[in-house]
């Protein structure tokens, strides 16, 4: 029914949105004797922030054309070497120009998160991650754009979809998982290193992951472990509505997700948005451009599906399976002990309010295969939890550490 209300919402204030864009183009129209007056300025910031308060956003696109390599620019252009319902891997393959041998990277698999937005998310890391690795990225789908009829999606099929994808890219590959699939990911390699697979990952990263919720829990965490699987799925568990694509799918909807997100720090996005209109009605066009980008890929939200949220909550946040050494898949135990030819670096945030200081360390006391030489744990100070993977401190700090890491364990 809530998700039902909040299509019919959208779809009432279709005119008025309409309205704006009419009153946005009056206003600041050239040809418009008024359009550089202070009271067209205010008129159009309130116009554009009404807009942008009720616009539902889309996906965004990365929009990576190109970058540099040792002072060698090169073109990027995606493409889809993988293609499932619930799941594409792109490759952000490298365009060298005539006469420029081509360079060999590393290959790094980044796996995104499926928590409620897109892979765009992780833009500025991949940005960032280009000029030093062959970059590879899993981009999750929207869950009421499928079908009921392209079956389900659990967190059985995410552990074997990451498996699928490294063993497309075969031997030498390096995987990142950054936050929420820090437990698949690490279930992943320990189920290719108990087989002894050939393709098992060289190195693993884990960044802002609840690879154990237990240690320095945050109200997140807490919730979960006070609420339980049962209450979410009475409480938060909808079906998509017609006329979507996946009419009638269960899912944990995007826009409750983007809700629980912006009431965490309501106060610093309601701070956010006063300065956008101030900075609108200043003209202060560069400032306004900054919050606008992050603030479209931020309120970008995709549905999860209800099997896929209700067992991670279950799993990862009520019963602690792999740290309590209970994780199954598919009838296989994970043992993380199992892993000793992968190094491991462990990330997290000082100020991170989503998953807790020590919480992504916790793996290292899992893989006690790992050769202590070949194990890397890194607090970045005065930072959240996007400022984990993205960001100045990111790009400045971190990629330096995650090169060097990769380069000693090639």
């Amino acid at each position: 029914m809530l998700y039902n209300l909040y299509e019919m919402n959208h779809a009432a204030l279709a005119p008025w949105r309409a309205a704006a864009d009419m009153g946005l183009n009056f206003w600041q129209n050239p040809v418009n004797p008024l359009s550089s007056t202070s009271t067209a300025r205010a008129v159009s910031a309130s116009l554009e922030l009404f807009e942008r308060a009720t616009r539902r956003f889309g996906k965004p696109s990365f929009g990576l054309k190109e970058t540099e390599v040792n002072g060698v620019t090169a073109g990027v252009q995606e493409q889809i070497l993988l293609h499932k319902p619930f799941v594409s891997l792109l490759h952000f393959s490298k365009i060298w120009p005539e006469k420029v041998k081509a360079k060999l990277q590393e290959k790094l698999l980044i796996v995104a998160p499926m928590s409620g937005h897109y892979a765009t998310l992780l833009r500025g890391t991949v940005e960032a991650l280009l000029p030093h690795f062959d970059v590879y990225i899993t981009d999750w789908t929207d869950a009421r754009t499928v079908p009921l009829s392209m079956g389900k999606f659990d967190l059985e099929d995410y552990v074997d979809h990451v498996v699928d994808m490294l063993r497309i890219l075969g031997s030498g590959v390096n995987i990142m998982a950054v936050c929420q699939p820090s437990v698949p990911v690490m279930a992943a390699v320990s189920l290719l290193s108990a087989k002894a697979d050939p393709r098992t990952p060289k190195t693993m990263i884990l960044m802002g992951g609840p690879i154990d919720t237990r240690r320095n829990p945050t109200a997140v965490n807490k919730l979960a472990k006070e609420k339980g699987a049962g209450w979410f799925r009475q409480n938060v568990i909808m079906k998509v509505p017609f006329p979507h694509a996946g009419f009638m799918r269960d899912v944990y909807p995007g826009f409750l997700q983007l809700t629980g997100f912006m009431t965490m720090n309501l106060d610093r996005h309601m701070d956010a948005h006063r300065q956008l209109f101030w900075h609108l009605v200043e003209g202060d066009d560069e400032s306004a451009e900054k919050h606008e980008d992050f603030y479209d890929e931020y309120m970008s939200v995709m549905d999860l599906t209800a099997e896929f949220y209700l067992q991670t909550v279950d799993r990862v946040f009520v019963n602690h399976d792999l740290p309590n050494g209970s994780y199954m898949h598919r009838g296989t135990l994970v043992e993380p002990a199992k892993i000793t030819g992968t190094a491991l670096m462990t990330i997290e945030g000082e100020r991170d309010d989503i998953s807790g200081v020590g919480q992504t360390e916790a793996a290292h006391d899992l893989c006690t295969g790992i050769p202590k030489e070949k194990k890397l744990h890194h607090l970045q100070l005065g930072v959240g939890h996007y400022g984990v993977f993205s960001g100045s401190r990111f790009r400045n700090d971190v990629v330096p550490m995650i090169v060097n890491f990769v380069s000693a364990n090639a």
